[in-house]
């Protein structure tokens, strides 16, 4: 048979095929990812998978209203308040541009807030009227060293005078012996000096006076130097002279500084204080602190008050152990028990009115004080160490919750990683029991990886359901873990839950919603791939778990109907309720204020239950250790957990 060439028709379709498979070889990739995703979407999608995994679905979420969720409290309206302030975003922060949004999630609407101050790192609590309190933020962005161009530090003002306070604007001008100046950064009010008199003797029956003795007043303020570079440098103490001030307030007012250098200038907090109410839905202010703070916790107390703890101050330095006591009904501040923390530490409320103090932490703050965990006594002011936790060095962006029920005192630890920007993690989780005579931390189930920056959030059917978190600092090299599971106390186990498709790290939060979902917000990694050479972007996108419970048969899923909209502590309420014979457990849960994903807020409570035809009753614990005042989350369950959308309803103080 003889050789022919091939047709031109022939040579067209082997090099279209040729050319097709070159395509197919190069984005092999792509198209095995694509099928993937196309075959994950429709084994997610069975009906028998969500009754086993749950889902995870995305909130459609107008452009407008994107904001870097760095705080998320849910209201007792049943909307969520996402606070960004100036969300890490130093052009923000120079511009004024600070966000707040309020987000609806029954009908996925949104509506902003005005910010009037730069709320992003403060702290936030519930108050037993249902308000929430913001207090701290941010007076002033980092700068890294290499980046100082100008001398600055804390300039001590002290004021002598016993007569008047002085208050100095921001940008007043301090002068050192040789004629450097420097000049201020914050407005500072320094109160007036302290007088006493001493007795020297008695004369004609009566207690006479021989001197008075004057113990100048202090404040801190920031300040740099007027000129570039290293002529503002200095590691000598010495005294500086008020510019503008002449006779006496000249010799009454000075500064004092050890040392002003080029190193790096840590943020800076803020003293302001805010309500924000939910049914006005702006912020309202109240009393500033006495401290300025940034990475503050605020944990609400059995009397309806919120105490204010560790924070960045307005010089940068962790705030030295001074906390202090929030009262809802002055709108003031008053002085706390003294105790070091490093910032944003997880303190939770305990039966008898203790604090316990779980180690877990947001980061500021030195390596080897303030992060042992222990009991704090805050009448006496004592702190008792607990010791047992494995892998202590590693509770730097832990995570930590009540277990439920709130009356079996067992607090958990879960996962971690090392001081700053160590490369280490831990699958490590432990559990303490407050009802011990002498309480230790006992390792329980590990995680199914290490992780740090976990979200965990208590379900009405008592478990823990966590999720996100990454296994390197800020998700550094592409290390997000996009995994969830459920951790039953009852059993000591975790059981996996469906993968979200939104990797959390830094800066994310997760909440319970009045549904029985969970929403989860935010995300600031450092970088974008593997390899760390992308710059990470902040994650806006709100994406919302909806657990198995919520899968099964929805007849047959316990309703709550008409009741009262508040009880006294030890009262009881009865509420409508369909299907009531099937309703096995009640409880109440305290609604979510949760940053860096530490939330001392959150609590389940078991009541007491008695079923009627129709109706539930439930009683509430008489214990305001237990039961703070303000607003709850009543859930009923069913045998099988399935739990009912929630009632909202106020626990009211002891009067």
């Amino acid at each position: 048979m003889g050789h022919h060439r091939p047709s031109r028709q022939f040579r067209r379709t082997a090099l279209g095929t040729g050319a097709a498979l070159l395509l197919v070889a190069l984005n092999l990739p792509a198209a095995l990812s694509f099928a993937e995703d196309r075959y994950h979407a429709y084994k997610t999608g069975q009906p028998s998978y969500r009754v086993q995994y749950g889902s995870w679905g995305l909130v459609g979420l107008p452009d407008e209203y994107k904001i870097n969720a760095m705080h998320a409290a849910l209201l007792h309206t049943g909307k969520v308040l996402l606070i960004a302030g100036s969300g890490n975003d130093q052009r923000n922060f120079d511009a004024g541009t600070f966000s707040t949004v309020l987000w609806d999630p029954r009908d996925d609407t949104f509506k902003k807030i005005p910010t009037p101050e730069d709320f992003f790192c403060s702290g936030h609590g519930q108050l037993p009227d249902g308000r929430l309190l913001v207090a701290g933020g941010t007076a002033r962005y980092e700068v890294l060293d290499g980046e100082v161009t100008r001398a600055g530090g804390a300039m001590r003002v002290k004021n002598e005078s016993p007569d008047k306070a002085v208050r100095l604007p921001k940008g007043t001008v301090f002068r050192s012996p040789s004629g450097v100046e420097y000049v201020s950064k914050f407005d500072v009010t320094v109160p007036k000096a302290t007088r006493r008199f001493e007795i020297a003797h008695e004369r004609g029956g009566r207690m006479m006076p021989w001197r008075t003795k004057v113990t100048a007043a202090e404040a801190r303020v920031f300040v740099e130097a007027v000129e570039r570079g290293a002529a503002g440098l200095t590691t000598q103490a010495a005294q500086y002279a008020v510019a503008g001030l002449t006779g006496r307030d000249a010799k009454d007012v000075y500064g004092l500084a050890e040392r002003l250098s080029a190193d790096k200038q840590d943020f800076q907090g803020i003293k302001s204080a805010y309500e924000f109410d939910p049914v006005a839905e702006k912020y309202v202010p109240v009393g500033p602190m006495k401290d300025a703070r940034w990475y503050p916790t605020l944990v609400g107390l059995q009397d309806g008050r919120v105490l204010a703890v560790s924070g960045l101050n307005d010089v940068g330095d962790v705030v030295p152990g001074d906390n202090e006591y929030y009262d809802p009904r002055t709108k003031k501040w008053s002085k706390g028990p003294s105790h070091y923390f490093p910032t944003y530490p997880a303190l939770f409320l305990t039966r008898g009115g203790k604090l316990l103090y779980t180690g877990s932490n947001a980061g500021y703050g030195p390596k080897d004080k303030g992060r042992e965990p222990g009991l704090w006594d805050l009448t006496a002011n004592r702190f008792r160490t607990v010791g047992g936790l494995a892998d202590p060095d590693q509770l730097e962006t832990s995570s930590s919750v009540l277990l439920p029920p709130a009356q079996d005192q067992k607090v958990m630890v879960l996962g971690g990683g090392g001081v700053g920007e160590s490369r280490l993690a831990t699958a490590r989780t432990a559990v303490v029991d407050l009802k011990e005579a002498d309480p230790v931390f006992r390792s329980t189930a590990r995680l199914p990886r290490a992780v740090r920056y976990l979200s965990s959030v208590l379900l009405p059917d008592d478990s823990v359901f966590t999720t996100g978190g990454s296994g390197d600092y800020r998700g550094r090299g592409a290390s997000d873990v996009r995994k969830a599971q459920f951790y039953y106390p009852r059993t000591d186990s975790f059981v996996a839950a469906a993968d979200p498709a939104v990797g959390r790290n830094y800066h994310s939060a997760a909440l319970l919603l009045p549904d029985g979902r969970v929403a989860t917000f935010g995300s600031d990694p450092l970088f974008a791939d593997k390899d760390n050479t992308r710059l990470g972007k902040f994650e806006h996108r709100l994406e919302v778990y909806t657990p198995p419970y919520l899968y099964r048969d929805p007849a047959l899923r316990p309703v709550l109907g008409k009741g009262p909209g508040e009880v006294g502590p030890g009262g009881s309420a009865t509420f409508e309720a369909k299907g009531a014979r099937r309703v096995e457990r009640a409880r109440l849960m305290r609604p979510s204020a949760v940053t860096h994903t530490t939330d001392v807020e959150q609590r389940s409570i078991e009541l007491g239950l008695r079923k009627s035809s129709g109706t539930v009753t439930v009683t509430v614990p008489a214990d305001p250790t237990l039961v703070p005042p303000g607003w709850y989350m009543l859930f009923v369950t069913d045998a099988d957990g399935t739990p009912s959308v929630a009632k909202w309803i106020r626990v009211r103080g002891k009067s």
